[in-house]
């Protein structure tokens, strides 16, 4: 059974941030959807994906409220978080129109549209989470 819309979506992010040197030369090969206990930091985690119908002419489309995570233990404080957050919101805001476009198989990418972003001190004093969200809409697949 083939993935649904937010599972698609979920794997193309992955694969098109892990394509763009500006978003893997500061991260890696280190995007997960559970980072282990052990994950190396800086990382990125898929955050939420809430999903909604969007039904017009017997077509269902769907709009995806999508976050992205950056999580870093740097020495520079909330540079580093913030730094990996902004080569992100470049790498899918209006991804649908990019040179390197975001491709979700079954499911065409209408448009991709950066919302917010808030980096934050996480409680154990060392770490800094920002915390990313993306609007997108798809077509009924």
């Amino acid at each position: 059974m083939a993935d649904g819309p937010a599972l698609a979506l979920q794997a193309a992010v992955v694969s098109h941030l892990l394509s763009l040197p500006a978003v893997s030369d500061l991260v890696a090969a280190r995007i997960y959807d559970e980072p282990g206990p052990s994950a190396e930091f800086p990382y990125i985690r898929l955050g939420s994906l809430d999903l909604a119908p969007f039904r017009t002419d017997g077509a269902t489309d769907w709009d995806i409220m999508l976050t992205v995570e950056v999580h870093s233990r740097p020495v520079a404080g909330r540079v580093e978080a913030a730094r990996i957050a902004g080569a992100i919101v470049a790498a899918l805001e209006g991804a649908e129109a990019a040179a390197v476009p975001l491709a979700v198989p079954g499911y065409p990418l209408e448009w991709c549209q950066f919302e917010a972003q808030a980096v934050a001190r996480q409680s154990d004093g060392a770490s800094y989470v920002a915390t990313i969200a993306f609007q997108v809409s798809l077509s009924g697949g």
